[in-house]
């Protein structure tokens, strides 16, 4: 087993609600887009490889952008999320377009994964700490079976030009007891619960959410022995899940681990941080994020030229 940790991207998503590959819509003068921060930020923590999760048609542009610039600094490898990418004795429901979601995503990079991984969105901006902590635990518990995830303040993770979904997470004692995804989070307009973070839960209620609140933001860590759990865990997903939503159900990159500590075997530690995460969302997003990123480099936060 390798001992280094190694950056896992998932970037086979289209971005519906944006419209388009936002992945390689840039967002400085100098032709960076979101990505390429997160894979600094990760260089910078420590991290050698990078194993990039994208669509087999969406090869060449991607390379094209990746190549000449995080990949002269991070190892990089391509792997391909797709849909026909199932256990041998199940089929692929009649109309079912949708990918099979983020576990599944993650899957697809399952014979190019040897040691303990981090897992991130491609168009999320984690910040500079949030990839220091989740490295810096990786390499700390190579030896170990044990998983951990960034946790983010509710209000750090909020858009101002809509609604947004996040994974609640409730723990006990630094380690993660649950996380429920919660719809449409936003801070309520009107009414009692005016300038308070709402969102409708799996059940469809609304909650507040109480600021301070941690929520999964998709970076997760985990030890290699997950790659089998997930294995596993898909079938059972094709088997008992997809029979009741063939068209919609996701087999979600957290579900296996979710049923591990239910179960009692296995513990996930928070990471806390105080990371603000920002992603265009929205097209509306876009302008206050080039000007975060302009912000930043001006400061001398990260260079003019990430990769030079």
């Amino acid at each position: 087993m390798e001992k280094e940790p190694t950056l896992v991207v998932m970037a086979a998503g289209m971005g519906s609600r944006y419209g388009g590959n936002k992945q390689i819509d840039t967002i400085t003068e100098q032709g960076d887009i979101i990505m390429d921060f997160s894979l600094y930020d990760a260089w910078k923590a420590g991290f050698k490889k990078a194993v990039f999760i994208i669509r087999k048609d969406f090869e060449e542009t991607f390379k094209k952008h990746i190549q000449p610039g995080a990949a002269t600094k991070l190892e990089a490898t391509y792997v391909f999320q797709d849909i026909n990418d199932i256990p041998e004795g199940f089929s692929i429901p009649e109309g079912r377009t949708k990918p099979w979601g983020t576990g599944h995503a993650v899957l697809s990079a399952r014979d190019v994964i040897h040691g303990p991984f981090a897992v991130i969105n491609a168009d999320d901006y984690y910040g500079t700490h949030a990839f220091k902590i989740i490295y810096d635990y990786l390499k700390d518990h190579a030896d170990e079976t044990h998983y951990c995830m960034v946790g983010y303040k509710v209000e750090n993770t909020l858009s101002e030009n809509g609604t947004v979904n996040r994974g609640i997470c409730r723990e006990e004692n630094g380690l993660l007891t649950d996380v429920e995804e919660h719809y449409e989070l936003g801070r309520a307009a009107d009414g009692e619960n005016k300038g308070k973070i709402v969102g409708r839960n799996e059940s469809g209620e609304t909650d507040v959410i109480p600021e301070g609140t941690p929520v999964s933001m998709n970076l997760w860590g985990f030890s290699p022995e997950y790659i089998q759990v997930m294995k596993k865990g898909f079938e059972d997903f094709l088997r008992k899940e997809v029979p009741e939503n063939p068209l919609k159900s996701e087999f979600l990159l957290h579900h296996c681990a979710d049923l591990q500590i239910k179960a009692g075997e296995a513990g996930i530690q928070v990471l806390p941080t105080d990371d603000k995460w920002f992603g265009v969302t929205y097209k509306e997003d876009k302008p206050e994020v080039m000007a975060r990123f302009k912000d930043m480099k001006e400061k001398g936060i990260y260079p003019e030229e990430l990769w030079k």
